[in-house]
């Protein structure tokens, strides 16, 4: 090995114990975790070996969890991946007048913490005195309780968690549209070509690698961002409707004290994410 690799080695050195420490190790210890019985307190841990992953696979509980995931990502695709979409390609190519001012109250609500927007749509969504509920009253409508309908729960998170990222991932996608080269979109424009033949033909295959990465990223938004709103306004409820399978995993290790469980919960999460990656990374190879 030369000088120049064994320094290059030793530069590579802290970054990998930094993440040996704080990110493999811990890997490590949740994964061996998963097949004992712990409650945190006992200085005793009992091997059960898969008993932790047949009784969360086995449960009626986990299905439910997974399909409330599924339906945050499912929502959160719709405002934080479609919508931005289509609102960077107006923005950059159909909108001629005010596009600063558009781009800054769009992305200003990402400024603020989810906590934040936690507190706001909690009032917004108030059945007896929010704005909703005052707009509904004047059609003779009576507002539901957002956040204790099953599905309708999922819904009212994801519109926060919607409201906060959207201009984040809006931001994203617009630096795709106005590297288009412009020469492509006014050659369409003077054969005739619509703005919708222009998005499908030019702007989907240029914009193609960004849209990926936003993709990938709303998805992660669907399991991680839904933890903070979910903790603080509905504790999971009704009945375990709007928790997800991040939520599930700090519930049982510092709720009910099921450690093992909790880290099962974690190590069949990493599971299915890292088959979407798989997914996402051969869907990529075929284009």
């Amino acid at each position: 090995m030369s000088p120049l690799s064994r320094k290059g080695m030793l530069l590579f050195v802290p970054a990998a114990l930094v993440f040996i420490v704080f990110y493999y190790w811990p890997l490590l210890v949740n994964t061996a975790l998963s097949f004992f019985s712990w409650n945190m307190v006992s200085p005793n841990l009992k091997f059960v070996g898969v008993a932790n992953y047949a009784a969360v696979l086995q449960s009626r509980e986990f299905y439910q969890v997974l399909g409330n995931t599924v339906l945050f990502i499912l929502f959160l695709l719709v405002f934080n991946f479609i919508l931005p979409y289509i609102y960077s390609y107006i923005m950059a190519h159909m909108l001629r007048h005010g596009r600063k001012v558009y781009r800054f109250l769009l992305f200003l609500p990402s400024l603020l913490s989810l906590a934040v927007a936690s507190i706001l749509f909690l009032w917004i969504y108030n059945p007896l005195a929010g704005p909703i509920h005052e707009i509904l009253q004047l059609f003779g409508l009576t507002s539901p309780r957002w956040f204790k309908e099953p599905i309708l729960v999922v819904f009212s998170i994801s519109t926060i968690i919607g409201w906060k990222v959207f201009g984040y991932n809006l931001i994203l996608m617009l630096a795709a549209m106005v590297s288009v080269p412009q020469d492509m979109i006014e050659a369409a424009r003077l054969e005739n070509a619509s703005d919708w033949v222009i998005f499908k033909k030019i702007i989907l295959p240029q914009t193609s690698s960004s849209a990926i990465y936003v993709f990938v990223i709303t998805v992660v938004f669907g399991l991680q961002y839904v933890m903070v709103p979910v903790n603080m306004l509905t504790q999971g409820g009704p009945d375990q409707g709007s928790a997800n399978l991040v939520y599930v995993i700090y519930q049982y290790a510092f709720v009910f004290y099921q450690t093992g469980k909790s880290a099962a919960y974690a190590v069949i999460t990493m599971i299915l994410f890292a088959l979407f990656l798989w997914w996402r990374s051969r869907i990529a190879d075929k284009k």
